[in-house]
């Protein structure tokens, strides 16, 4: 059995080091507590006992510390400061045709309506959200400042 482990620990250290996530390093720290245990003469039962109980307690000991590693927190553009403004329409949006532009603080930008309608030039709208480079916009019932 201590081939048996010491194979599957070098396995699961390469899967681990081909992969972009964390998923196999628990079970590789497992196996190799299982070769330890082979070694100091503990029969098959045992051995596969302490491999998962080991897995499962690097599992649980690490894993808030893994995730929080690993999660990257997201930094807001300057873009996303255009959510929730208002925006007057430059070009008739119609989501059908794939036409459609209003202007931002000075910025133009290609727009499409939230609900598919078509919104006159010259409308004021509100920026629901971003999608890639285009705003997706709701019309608003207050005439435009021209």
């Amino acid at each position: 059995m201590v081939y048996f482990w010491a194979a599957l620990t070098v396995i699961l250290v390469i899967v681990e080091a081909l992969t972009v996530q964390l998923v196999t390093v628990w079970f590789a720290v497992g196996s190799l507590a299982a070769v330890i245990a082979s070694l100091a003469g503990a029969n098959t039962v045992w051995q596969c006992v302490i491999f998962v109980a080991v897995s499962l307690l690097a599992l649980i000991l690490t894993r808030p510390y893994v995730k929080k590693a690993i999660l990257k927190k997201a930094v807001p553009t300057n873009a996303d400061r255009c959510i929730g403004k208002e925006a007057i329409v430059t070009e008739t949006i119609d989501n059908r045709a794939g036409c459609g532009q209003v202007k931002i603080g000075g910025i133009i930008w290609t727009a499409r309506s939230e609900d598919d309608s078509v919104i006159e030039c010259d409308e004021v709208v509100l920026v629901k959200k971003i999608e890639g480079v285009k705003v997706i916009v709701e019309k608003i019932k207050t005439e435009a400042k021209v």
